[in-house]
């Protein structure tokens, strides 16, 4: 269902067919939408036959006539060529940056090529379909069947001269932060967005940077390069000791000079650790000089974003409204020595962190990071865009006076810069898009005024920036649809899977809210006070949030509801405002000449509550319907589904009786239980109550699963929950007692490899859940996918069988299976959360290999899975996952997911790629638009989407 936010381009399709799909059951499922359109009065079916297309743009609303490529020229667009991927630990971070820019400026007067450099720096050009998986593994194997390469980065080079009139790097790290790709382009004269070579190679060397900060008169961190495994620990002792750390437990931060996202970095006590630490980072290859740094204590992290709004060779740096970031501790599990912004905390919305924009500061101390971050900027020579982190000390911070004075501060005493991003995250929620919001810019906006600001350094582009603002000076008669359709889109909730629930509600609203002809809101569930072992929801007590914009781009549903009562409470709020205002007047002064500047498209309204029931009346008396984004609870057992029938609201999804069965993985396998003869099996089961658990002793309790399930290693999950909570692998008595004494301490994971057999971080459900589930652990084949070398795929199949997750999509009764796709778990036996759900992690392979499983049992395990859709009862659009035979195509049903992950990085948006790819290149279907295809895309999944029960 993250196919929402999917553009598909046609220009490459050669590869694409293998696994097959049935193009009558895809044209079909079109009819269908276009006569669901059509009732709900979307104006979409007439616009497609008419060859138009309507949305919203950048700044306005308008409708724009394409034709539908039948060797008709268009207006001239901006070609804008996407360069992503790259070679650091961070590309897969990159497409998920790339895939935002797609979104958001693809189409009215821009269109966009994707391009992709994999580890070894080879160059491809690829089609938008690979932006949208879920990390470069999906598909580095088989980039040589699948899309068009180039020799070598000059050939690429060569290319784009001719192919695109600007480049968009979105190359995080190595190769794209470090001046390497703006240094290809620069020899090759061709425009592109972002900072010079020579000034992103200084910028992006953290040591290097930093001597060139304190050169400059900023305050920074003091710090020791280590070069080579060969550290002088004489050295190093010295540097300990002049900055009045303890030699033996002295804390410092080990990071390498030439990464970003906190890739690598760690936290190291006194000399001996921070000299093994440094040593492992040159070892593993991540760099080969590393810095060792004063750990910051007792002080606030900021990061702010910094935009140009400056013409042609005029630097006019503004920097936008700060954004604190606060880390959260938990109890056991997640020690508060060991914290830091590091990977993990930056890209997966968990509760280790929370983002407060503006920043919880003094005003002075804001106006300060202003200041200076924009003083940076213009003196490192930066461009167009980049973000600049820091720290604002507290007067008991250990480098406050008197060791801040031997740093040569800056007047204010109190700020010290650590890291310059020259290609900041572009997530849907990243600081970008938060902080730009604050200041009226939407997702669109924001990112074509970076465009437009840098093609008004070449001369030759001038006529997309003229032509833009003639555009704007004649869109007094766009026309905007008179009657919309009201869609409410709402997540959040209380169980452990609510922050995915905010990622999948975030997309949905943000690719849907952009059309003339729906009315789209967003809004939040909220955490319920009670979360006790075994507590039920008072439905009573529940609110619903109303949200604007601005207060939806966070990555916690707490976080939301933070940011809500932050919006509400006079104080705060008046400070918010003075601070927009004075933001505000500072774009505007330097937008006032510019004439392809649209304006701000957003305002930062007062978020609205609700209870739950007045909610659903508020619907109800606005005609909308409700897109249901609340993963586990009330949003998939029935419960909200029922709430909504009771009032007439018409809502997405499976009905009542289909969502309480599968919410209950037992009940699931009760109501498929009699299908064994069509290939279709369950796993069993023994339930157990957690409360008994933990007063019963465990040796007892193993004995008796083992003996129950005639089997060696057990599966635990919770009964009511999904998303890979709570789910592990026990080999022992032992490791059930470690598994249930986390619930007893209510800990939020279990780390890596505390239990007998390897395993990544364990995410732990929050409220306990009530009851446990045990069932044998099924062993599948090992799929080894290589990203280096020879980029293959390599799998003994000793077994027979493979994990695969599907997704359904249709009418109740005519439910339609799209291409499966093969997970891979990268470690463990277990999908992690990360794994599936986290931008740039985990592995699937849509369709399976045919060197893995042949066109035959992929057809039967569709048919299968088809079947188990009709026998639940499933409409709308659900996700299965399951063991499945490679030769058979039988199937061993996991669990069922009616209201599955909606994030942009999710399986189910390649698995709906793939099908409209596959209908396009049978029915070779020929058009000119990218956009065009974007939008049939959209409205071809949205139609079955809104279909109300």
């Amino acid at each position: 269902m993250a196919s929402m936010a999917t553009g598909v381009s046609f220009s490459m399709t050669s590869g694409i067919g293998e696994g097959g799909y049935d193009v009558h059951r895809v044209a079909t499922a079109a009819r269908t939408t276009l006569k669901l359109n059509q009732k709900n009065s979307l104006s979409e079916s007439t616009c497609m036959l008419l060859g138009m297309n309507k949305y919203r743009g950048s700044g306005a609303i308008r409708t724009v006539s394409k034709a539908v490529g039948y060797g008709q020229e268009m207006s001239k667009s901006l070609r804008v060529g996407l360069i992503c991927g790259g070679p650091s630990a961070e590309r897969g971070i990159s497409l998920n940056s790339a895939r935002s820019v797609l979104d958001h400026i693809q189409g009215d007067g821009i269109n966009v090529s994707c391009y992709y450099i994999d580890p070894d720096l080879k160059a491809f050009a690829i089609s938008s379909a690979q932006v949208y998986s879920n990390t470069p593994s999906d598909f580095d194997f088989k980039l040589e069947s699948l899309a068009q390469g180039f020799s070598s980065l000059s050939e690429l080079a060569e290319h784009l001269v001719s192919a695109v009139d600007i480049v968009f790097p979105v190359i995080h790290g190595r190769f794209g932060e470090d001046g390497g790709i703006q240094e290809l382009l620069e020899s090759h004269n061709i425009p592109f967005v972002g900072t010079g070579s020579r000034e992103c190679f200084r910028a992006f060397d953290k040591y290097e940077a930093s001597l060139e900060l304190k050169e400059l008169g900023f305050m920074t961190v003091p710090n020791y390069l280590v070069q080579g495994t060969g550290v002088d620990k004489s050295e190093i002792a010295l540097w300990f000791t002049d900055n009045q750390l303890d030699l033996e437990m002295g804390k410092v931060v080990v990071k390498p000079a030439k990464a970003g996202s906190s890739i690598g970095v760690k936290v190291a006590f006194g000399v001996n650790d921070s000299i093994k630490k440094a040593t492992e980072l040159i070892l593993e290859g991540i760099d080969d000089r590393v810095v060792v740094e004063v750990f910051i204590e007792d002080a606030y992290e900021f990061t702010a974003i910094v935009l140009d709004v400056g013409s042609g060779s005029v630097c006019h740096p503004v920097v936008l409204m700060p954004t604190e970031v606060q880390l959260q501790f938990h109890g056991i599990g997640d020690p508060k020595e060991n914290a830091i912004f590091d990977y993990r905390r930056k890209y997966l919305p968990t509760q280790q962190v929370t983002y407060h924009t503006p920043p919880r500061f003094p005003i002075h101390v804001i106006k300060s990071i202003r200041e200076e971050a924009s003083l940076i900027f213009q003196k490192l020579g930066l461009r167009d865009f980049a973000r600049i982190d820091g720290w604002y000390l507290a007067p008991n911070s250990n480098l406050s006076s008197p060791v801040s004075e031997t740093l040569g501060g800056t007047k204010s005493g109190d700020i010290i810069f650590t890291d310059i991003n020259l290609i900041s995250g572009m997530e849907q929620t990243s600081f970008l898009f938060q902080q730009a919001s604050k200041v009226g810019f939407s997702h669109s906006n924001i990112l074509r005024t970076i465009v437009h600001r840098a093609c008004s350094r070449f001369p030759h582009l001038d006529w997309y920036n003229y032509g833009y603002s003639q555009l704007l000076q004649g869109s007094t008669t766009l026309e905007v649809s008179e009657d919309p359709q009201k869609v409410f889109v709402i997540f959040g909730g209380d169980t452990s899977e609510r922050q995915v629930s905010v990622m999948s509600g975030t997309n949905v609203w943000v690719n849907l809210q952009r059309y003339v002809d729906l009315n789209v809101t967003p809004c939040l569930l909220s955490p319920s006070l009670s979360n006790s072992l075994g507590a039920s929801s008072n439905l009573d007590n529940r609110e619903v949030w109303v949200l604007p914009y601005s207060v939806v781009l966070r990555h916690t549903a707490e976080e939301v509801l933070a940011a809500c009562l932050e919006a509400v409470e006079p104080v705060r709020a008046l400070f918010t405002s003075l601070l927009q205002k004075q933001v505000m007047e500072d774009l505007m002064d330097g937008f006032k000449n510019q004439s392809w500047f649209a304006g701000f498209d957003i305002t930062d309204e007062l978020p609205r509550k609700y209870s739950l029931k007045e909610w659903i009346k508020h619907a109800k008396e606005a005609q909308a319907t409700v897109f249901i984004a609340v993963h586990g609870g009330i949003g998939e057992d029935g419960t909200l589904q029922g709430l909504l029938e009771d009032e007439g609201v018409s809502y997405t999804g499976p009905g009542v009786l289909a969502s309480r069965t599968c919410m209950d993985k037992v009940m699931t396998s009760q109501a498929l239980s009699n299908l064994s003869e069509f290939g279709i099996h369950t796993i069993s089961k023994d339930v157990k109550r957690t409360e008994d658990i933990m007063h019963e002793t465990f040796p007892n309790v193993w004995d008796e699963l083992i003996k129950k399930l005639q089997c060696l290693t057990l599966c635990v999950k919770p009964a009511k929950d999904g998303c890979s909570t709570g789910v592990a692998r026990l080999c022992s008595s032992e490791d059930l007692a470690v598994y249930v004494q986390a619930l007893k301490d209510c800990i939020p994971r279990i780390p890596p490899n505390t239990l007998s057999k390897t395993h990544g971080m364990i995410e732990m459900p929050n409220p306990t859940p009530e009851f446990l589930i045990f069932e044998p652990f099924v062993e599948t084949d090992e799929i080894i996918v290589s990203s280096k070398a020879k980029q293959q795929l390599s799998w003994k199949g000793r077994r027979r069988w493979v994990e695969m997750t599907v997704g359904v999509i249709g009418k109740r009764g005519s439910m339609h299976s799209l291409s499966p796709s093969l997970t891979v778990k990268e470690s463990g036996d277990i999908l992690s959360l990360e794994e599936k759900f986290q931008g740039g992690t985990g592995i699937n392979l849509t369709p399976p290999p045919p060197t893995i499983m042949s066109k035959e049992a992929l057809e039967r395990c569709k048919q299968g899975i088809e079947l188990i859709a009709e026998t639940l009862g499933l409409e709308g659009f659900s996700r299965i996952d399951a063991f499945v035979h490679v030769e058979t195509g039988e199937v061993l049903v996991i669990e069922v997911n009616t209201v599955p992950g909606m994030t942009p990085s999710t399986v189910l948006i390649q698995q709906v790629t793939f099908a409209f790819l596959f209908v396009q290149q049978k029915c070779c279907l020929q058009f000119q638009s990218n956009l065009y295809h974007k939008h049939i895309f959209e409205r071809f999944v949205l139609g079955i989407l809104l279909m109300s029960t």
